[in-house]
């Protein structure tokens, strides 16, 4: 028998099925009926979905499901002119001169913040960017850096702060972060890790050993299932993948993604997802979207090419417009960093 739902009324099958006559904005209204619809929509939307924007519309994103095809349109305010930074913990981050909107689809919940006071000058057309909760509190941290940059920047909303990171005397450039264990890890353009100290302005490189002898950009550092993994992956050239063993220190290579799958962007994130095929994915296989047209090449585990998948059909758009992918947004996924951990 099915699972019920809002007091053993109506079946997840059945619920599945209005899903699917029903827009993104009317999903989210859903998932405030109870606290049951939301657990069905929370592990219904647990897979990665694709950032799709619209290069002539003001106020609308759209968001595609790989496995069934399925587009789901959202209507939003004030990202026009904004550029596109990144998605973390459910937000979508946009970047203009003098501030950041973080805005999360699902709740309508948005946050600006000023970055008047940072010292350093940038350009927001090029800046990655990373947010996550403080641990036990409503409070929230948001990294910024930039490919080619020594210098990382971290807001602290606690006492609406920035506070700057260098690491121009050690000659690395950070190319990549993500939250593992509650701390945020930095990865370097010569694959070196280090945790940022969010309690000072220092970071704190690991002694690891069998480092890669890589000095590029397309390195991505990713967290899943209580691994941190290296990836460095070149669209039809490489894909080497390792994982940190921490009980020996070192990189260790991994043959093949096993039971992953991997999602990759090459302007933003990567992402890595166990068990795939429970939302309709392979596994030991690499998605990877470019940012400059809608379409997805899926690599086998070797990085070797196996398709190409682009839509047939989706969101209406003007003659003037022209759609592209950006990135992979996790919905339910939520960072969490904890100040005690790094003294």
């Amino acid at each position: 028998m099915e699972k019920l739902t809002a007091n053993n009324m109506l079946p997840w099958d059945v619920l599945a099925i209005i899903c699917k006559k029903l827009n993104f904005n009317d999903i989210i209204q859903l998932s405030t009926v109870c606290k049951d619809w939301r657990s069905f929509l929370e592990m219904k939307f647990q897979s990665p979905l694709i950032v799709q924007r619209d290069s002539f519309s003001k106020n609308s994103l759209s968001f595609m499901s790989l496995p069934d095809y399925r587009f789901y349109s959202a209507q939003m305010d004030n990202f026009w002119g904004l550029s596109y930074s990144g998605s973390s913990s459910g937000y979508l981050i946009f970047a203009g001169p003098n501030m950041f909107l973080l805005m999360n689809p699902l709740t309508r919940r948005g946050k600006k913040i000023s970055t008047l006071a940072l010292k350093d000058s940038y350009d927001y057309r090029g800046i990655r960017a990373h947010f996550a909760f403080v641990k036990g509190s409503k409070e929230y941290v948001l990294v910024l850096f930039s490919n080619g940059s020594c210098r990382l920047n971290v807001y602290h909303s606690q006492n609406s702060r920035w506070a700057t990171y260098s690491t121009k005397g050690d000659s690395l450039e950070v190319v990549d972060l993500v939250v593992f264990h509650n701390s945020i890890y930095v990865l370097t353009n010569k694959a070196k890790i280090g945790v940022l100290n969010l309690n000072s302005t220092s970071i704190k490189f690991l002694e690891l050993k069998n480092t890669p002898l890589v000095t590029y950009n397309d390195l991505r550092l990713v967290s899943c299932d209580g691994n941190l993994l290296v990836v460095h992956f070149v669209p039809g050239e490489m894909l080497n993948v390792y994982k940190i063993d921490f009980s020996t220190m070192e990189f260790v290579r991994q043959d093949t993604l096993g039971e992953l799958a991997l999602f990759h962007s090459s302007y933003a994130n990567c992402y890595a997802l166990s068990n795939p095929r429970r939302w309709g994915y392979d596994s030991n296989t690499v998605y990877s979207i470019i940012c400059t047209s809608p379409k997805c090449n899926v690599y086998s585990g070797n990085g070797k090419l196996q398709k190409l998948i682009m839509p047939i059909h989706g969101v209406q758009v003007s003659k003037r417009s022209r759609l592209y992918w950006v990135d992979w947004y996790l919905p339910y996924l939520r960072d969490e960093v904890d100040y005690s951990l790094i003294k």
